[in-house]
């Protein structure tokens, strides 16, 4: 009869360390340790429980997904969101994205139209200050 395997700790550390995209470095300085000691740390196969919870929280995790983490469990979790838009986007417009376009342009010579009568008056005012 085998006896089961114990849980490497030290690699569900490092494996998840790497999944947060933090270096040995940073986990290291959130724990107050030198790099060579995060080192040590995701090389052994046990660790305390006072220090295993000090990781936890640097890392952002529980100590029990620390405990229970596992590759199988990361890949389920991923499988189980569903995407139903089947290559669309759902985004349900309640209106017409050219009409919406149509007015912007109209609103465009709007403005324009506005701006070259502003324009107009002032050359209005300026020929009237120099004829008199």
């Amino acid at each position: 009869m085998e006896t089961p395997s114990k849980t490497h700790i030290g690699r569900k550390i490092s494996r998840i360390r790497e999944l947060r995209g933090m270096k040995q470095e940073a986990l290291a300085q959130a724990l107050g340790i030198s790099q060579q000691s995060v080192s040590v740390l995701e090389n052994s196969e046990e660790i305390d429980d006072n220090r295993l919870a000090g990781i936890a929280e640097a890392l952002g995790v529980s100590v029990e997904a620390l405990r229970n983490f596992s590759e199988e469990n990361v890949i389920n979790y991923f499988n189980t969101f569903q995407n139903d838009s089947k290559g669309t986007f759902n985004n349900h417009c309640t209106f017409n994205p050219l009409d919406k376009l149509m007015e912007v342009f109209a609103e465009k010579e709007k403005l324009y139209e506005r701006l070259l009568e502003a324009e107009k008056a002032k050359v209005e005012y300026l020929e009237r200050l120099l004829n008199k």
